[in-house]
């Protein structure tokens, strides 16, 4: 016996046994293998193309939140805008507001100061004819309180009025 080369009988009997579990493996085992291995292939393949939608979605959501952006910039822009407008027009407003007040007081004051300005002249022209009157009468009491005095006066009125009359 030669450990080289093994017996013919050996050799037919382990090729038969060979064959039997070459069957069963081919029959049975293969199939599940392979079952297995496509199934774990189409699994990844999946989650490889989720992972590209999830990516692709992602990068959607990505523009979309750049336009949302850029459009809350642009109506802040706007408001603001609108906000310096308003406020400048109702600083116009009131400006304006406030000038015709002023003129309005103004012209008031115009008024009363003018009012009370013929007043005082009234009260004045009183008080200068009061006080006249008074002098008068004190000078005319004077000069009429003599016999003389009073002849001289009617001689003097007498020519007034003959000169008056001429």
């Amino acid at each position: 016996m030669n450990l080289m080369l093994p017996d013919s009988g050996l050799i037919f009997w382990m090729t038969i046994i060979f064959a039997i579990v070459f069957f069963i493996l081919a029959k049975f085992g293969f199939p599940i293998i392979t079952g297995m291995v496509d199934r774990r292939t189409k699994r990844i393949d999946d989650a490889i193309a989720a992972a590209r939608q999830a990516e692709e979605s992602l990068a959607g959501l990505a523009k979309e939140q750049e336009r949302l952006l850029e459009e809350a910039k642009a109506e802040q822009k706007r408001i603001l805008q609108e906000a310096a407008a308003q406020r400048d027009s109702m600083i116009a407003k009131a400006q304006e507001e406030a000038r015709q007040a002023a003129g309005r007081i103004m012209d008031e004051a115009r008024t009363r100061i003018r009012e009370e300005k013929e007043a005082a002249l009234k009260d004045i022209r009183k008080e200068v004819a009061v006080l006249s009157v008074t002098i008068a009468e004190k000078v005319i009491r004077k000069e009429l309180s003599t016999d003389t005095g009073q002849m001289e006066h009617i001689d003097k009125m007498i020519d007034d009025a003959a000169g008056l009359s001429s």
